[in-house]
């Protein structure tokens, strides 16, 4: 039996349903600088290593799109991606020192920035730190690694189909040459097909296709031609992601005007398009984002694994999770602030300790774990909370819960979103923050 939630109160998505994608909980933006900064070694005794996530970021991009905040820079001057691997493989050996010795990992991904700016060479390079310094077994996990059409040479993904990757992302966004431009991405549908074309011939038994909707101009109609040509590739994953206009990024510099009227309603119309016509189309949904055809391996156990504790996280952009604190380098979206941040990774010598990060209390893990649940379609096991936590979800977050309106369900021992629920999750899941969490990310100095 289906139980509607008897909830009454305002839902957090009175305002617009796009505040925020939670990708990872707590945010960066709520991390301050460690001091004194904790010694690698003392933050994973103790800690379960038995199934651990590997993450390698490569901050380097052949151009910024225009709705673009990841950390990354564009191009790097003579020598820089060298001297970065060799930062990455002495920070890899810091960290494999500061495990177990019987540490193994269950997971791995390149992303970025985009990985595949790196020469094949560099590539065959990156996975030999992740190999010989870490101890990570890369033809044995799966292995998800990041590209760009321009970028996804035929060198390069034979590199990476040797070395054991089973799932390619591709960054498309649009395959119309005229929303591309109005998205600030400087590619030809021409050359996004013929990178389609080289990663079907290279085998990687799972394909992700991104692309973008919301973008100024674009219509359903529109959307759905390039949602259909996205499906002529049969792609095992799609990620459907809402254009958003963040601070210091290329489109809100162009924009003098405020927010279109409308855009939430146009982002919410396209968005339900897409997914109606995915599922029309054989497609699972797996969160608000992604969809997974029917009968396709899955790349990972599951969308979130990466982001639960026993995470190591490699490269100035990179975070890393123990039960008791998430710590990375320091965190910039403006172009100048990214490069001295890199440029300090590069320069770094002693890897041992964390440098800036925020501790997790038991009461942030049982949010975490909410969060990440239930922005799942599959939603949360309350008998798998209990295990965990030794409490009740609903009893825990009773006041959060409470303001979902009609949005949650609860079956067979779950909570999940509803199909609108679940439209709404970039509103849903930020109202869940906690107020320090919230207060943090606020006083945070965008930069």
């Amino acid at each position: 039996m289906t139980e509607l939630l008897p909830l009454t109160t305002a839902v957090p998505a009175a305002g617009s349903p796009y505040q925020s994608y939670v990708y990872a909980y707590p945010h960066k933006t709520a991390y301050r600088a460690l001091e004194p900064r904790p010694a690698l070694g003392e933050l994973w005794a103790g800690e379960p290593q038995h199934a651990l996530s590997l993450y390698l970021h490569i901050p380097f991009c052949e151009v910024r799109c225009g709705f673009c905040n990841l950390f990354t820079r564009i191009g790097s001057p003579e020598g820089l991606t060298t001297a970065y691997l060799d930062a990455l493989e002495r920070q890899a050996t810091a960290v494999r020192a500061a495990l177990d010795g019987d540490a193994r990992f269950a997971l791995a991904a390149f992303g970025g920035g985009t990985p595949t700016y790196l020469t094949a060479a560099e590539l065959e390079r990156l996975c030999d730190i992740a190999e010989q310094r870490l101890g990570a077994d890369l033809r044995a996990v799966p292995l998800s690694v990041e590209a760009s059409p321009d970028t996804a040479t035929a060198d390069r993904l034979r590199v990476l189909a040797e070395r054991g990757t089973t799932r390619l992302s591709l960054g498309v966004q649009s395959f119309l040459d005229e929303e591309a431009r109005s998205a600030v991405r400087p590619q030809k549908r021409a050359a996004v097909e013929a990178a389609l074309g080289r990663v079907r011939e290279a085998g990687f038994p799972v394909l992700n296709i991104d692309l973008i909707y919301g973008i100024d101009g674009q219509t359903e109609a529109s959307w759905l031609r390039s949602l259909d040509a996205a499906l002529a590739w049969q792609p095992e994953e799609l990620y459907l992601y809402p254009l958003y206009v963040r601070p210091l990024t290329g489109l809100a510099r162009r924009a003098a005007e405020a927010t279109p009227a409308g855009w939430d309603e146009q982002r919410l119309r396209l968005y339900r398009a897409g997914r109606d016509h995915l599922l029309g189309q054989g497609y699972q949904q797996v969160s608000m984002r992604m969809f997974r055809r029917a009968g396709s391996p899955e790349a990972g156990s599951s969308e979130y694994s990466c982001q639960t504790d026993g995470m190591v996280g490699l490269g100035c952009g990179a975070r890393s999770y123990t039960s008791r604190l998430h710590y990375s380098f320091d965190y910039a979206v403006d172009a100048r602030e990214v490069r001295t941040i890199i440029d300090d990774y590069v320069a770094t010598t002693d890897f041992s300790r964390a440098h800036h990060g925020r501790a997790m209390t038991p009461e942030e893990a049982r949010r975490r774990h909410l969060i990440q649940s239930l922005l799942q379609a599959e939603g949360l096991d309350l008998a798998d909370y209990r295990r965990r936590f030794g409490t009740e979800a609903v009893e825990d977050f009773a006041a959060e819960l409470v303001h979902l309106n009609g949005r949650l369900t609860r079956s067979e021992g779950r909570l999940t979103l509803t199909p609108e629920g679940l439209a709404h999750s970039d509103a849903i899941g930020p109202a869940l923050f906690s107020a320090a969490v919230r207060a943090d990310m606020a006083s945070y100095q965008l930069r």
